[in-house]
């Protein structure tokens, strides 16, 4: 997935989105629903090229098929180096038509959550106002099932 690749590290938001299907779906680490459409799903890439930052791409990992692709990532965002990953999958076009992204630790995930969440007027504004707000992209802390705030993950 070099193309992606590419345009996310060169920050080329228009070769970005370019490679977007239309129906893509995006599957946030820090929103329980995922983003449907292109519109939505490159807004959301452009807040992201805004929060993180020292972002690298450090492993790309490819499926026989070359439809499937595990892209890992480090970046810092609100002053928390974070790992994660993003996952593609192409199209029969070779658009990407999903795309999920896990990021770890806890700490670093809460703190994507909160600059994400300061961001969202702008990418509703960008992206049209379509789309209603994911439940947990909230500016707030991250909750989980039971409503309260994460406590220490056990050992």
């Amino acid at each position: 997935m070099h193309a992606f690749r590419t345009a996310v590290e060169s920050r080329d938001a228009a070769a970005i989105e370019a490679l977007l299907a239309e129906d893509v779906v995006f599957t946030s680490p820090v929103a329980f629903a995922p983003y449907t459409g292109k519109a939505i799903t490159a807004a959301v890439l452009r807040a992201a090229m805004r929060v993180f930052e020292d972002f690298t791409y450090v492993r790309e990992i490819t499926d026989a098929g070359g439809r499937d692709h595990a892209l890992v990532f480090t970046a810092t965002v609100g002053g928390r180096r974070i790992q994660g990953c993003d996952f593609l999958h192409l199209d029969e076009n070779g658009r990407i038509d999903d795309f999920t992204v896990m990021v770890r630790p806890l700490s670093a995930a809460t703190a994507l959550a909160e600059a994400m969440g300061a961001q969202f007027e702008r990418i509703a504004r960008e992206a049209g106002g379509g789309g209603s707000r994911p439940r947990g992209l909230s500016g707030g802390r991250v909750r989980g099932r039971t409503g309260r705030a994460p406590g220490p993950a056990p050992c």
